[in-house]
């Protein structure tokens, strides 16, 4: 692990492997941990940099206003770095895609694991199946919103428990505890937002743009990445990963991997 300071921030990541660099941005249920099974397979072809976002994992929250994807194209800055190619898994895919639009010139290719983009809404079937799966949850109680989300997201609505690993489920859920404490303390700090959102701006995207998800996934970002690759100019929609829901490149490393490689300059 290396720190490094970005825009007033000491941020932390993993630096592995030479070749054309890759920066890999987790979920918000996780951190740079999530990328554990990719990272060695995918360093073997690119420099691969695994980040944990500002006020997550290992990284710094400094209370003066920011953008996480100002923050991606700073550490490119710091690492002089002239361009990179971007992996964003759920709201590191959000970041990504912001980040390509903000600084085009910068991004050399995205790929997107299960990703929102700034300014989409859930649909009423999200909603209901969070009801029916998880319910009101107390956000103060982090165990409990970490199992209710793990639930969602990671075992996914079309799964039950029994069907997924239960380490995988013991890490993701320390994970979450972690990145729920983050959430709490980034609410706090003044966070930027793309303006105008991705989810008007998708025909921007001017790098290769590839999108999936895990078949186990909430539907609205299966249609999210149909969305995504239909609008953006280069874009692909890659098959979704079997046997995986929102966190596919943690729970199914080796179809991602090879995903990535084929895909990436």
């Amino acid at each position: 692990m290396t720190k490094i300071e970005v825009n007033g921030a000491v941020l932390a990541y993993d630096d592995t492997g030479t070749g054309s660099p890759v920066v890999l941005l987790h979920a918000g249920i996780a951190d740079r941990r999530m990328w554990r099974g990719v990272v060695d397979a995918l360093a073997t072809a690119h420099r691969v940099i695994a980040l944990d976002l500002r006020g997550y994992g290992e990284s710094e929250l400094p209370p003066a206003p920011f953008a996480h994807h100002d923050d991606v194209v700073g550490l490119l800055d710091a690492l002089d770095l002239p361009h990179a190619a971007l992996v964003g898994c759920s709201f590191g895919g959000k970041v990504a895609v912001d980040a390509a639009l903000a600084h085009p010139g910068r991004i050399s290719a995205l790929a997107l694991f299960g990703a929102p983009v700034s300014g989409n809404e859930w649909s009423e079937e999200t909603e209901q199946l969070w009801e029916e799966l998880v319910g009101e949850l107390d956000p103060e109680d982090f165990p409990a919103t970490a199992a209710g989300e793990v639930r969602f997201w990671v075992v996914g609505p079309s799964r039950q428990p029994a069907d997924v690993d239960p380490e995988l489920i013991r890490f993701a859920e320390e994970m979450d505890q972690r990145a729920l404490a983050a959430e709490l303390a980034l609410s706090a700090v003044d966070a930027d937002e793309l303006d105008p959102p991705a989810i008007e701006r998708l025909g921007e995207l001017s790098m290769p743009v590839a999108a999936c998800s895990g078949v186990h996934d909430v539907p609205d970002l299966h249609r999210l990445a149909d969305r995504i690759a239909a609008e953006a100019p280069r874009g692909i929609r890659l098959p979704d990963i079997p046997d995986a829901a929102h966190l596919a490149p943690l729970e199914r490393p080796e179809p991602v991997t090879a995903a990535l490689l084929n895909f990436l300059p």
